[in-house]
């Protein structure tokens, strides 16, 4: 199957990917609340990593829009993921999270024909998959 119009497919995907990056942002600061009534406490550098990892999934959500933005956004699925280190429930948030991803990047295939390449612009100016 491929999208009658790609670059409109295209556009849709990524404010897709941009949305469910901005609520894994926003799940990972809720991590601090569960690890701070654990008995190790929260600590300066559980939370500092727990902030930049919420940033840059935010930050990503901006890129969207760049080639590389899709590919960056993959790659921070491992961290996310790896929260669950810190709070066991976040292997389930963190692992749902990361199954929505992979579905995100296998319907971008087969509406696309890549989950990471943009559709070709043709020659009259739009664009072809």
């Amino acid at each position: 199957m491929s999208a009658s119009d790609p670059a409109r497919a295209a556009r849709a995907l990524r404010g897709a990917a941009a949305g469910v990056l901005v609520l894994e942002g926003i799940a990972v600061l809720f991590v601090p609340r569960g690890i701070a009534q654990t008995q190790e406490g929260l600590g300066g550098v559980r939370l500092t990593l727990l902030l930049v990892l919420a940033v840059a999934l935010v930050l990503a959500s901006g890129v969207q829009r760049r080639p590389q933005g899709l590919v960056v956004a993959t790659a921070l699925q491992v961290p996310l993921l790896a929260t669950g280190v810190l709070n066991s429930v976040m292997w389930f948030v963190g692992g749902a999270f990361v199954l929505i991803w992979l579905y995100l990047l296998q319907v971008r295939r087969e509406l696309l024909g890549s989950a990471f390449r943009e559709p070709a612009p043709r020659e009259d100016g739009e664009t072809a998959a």
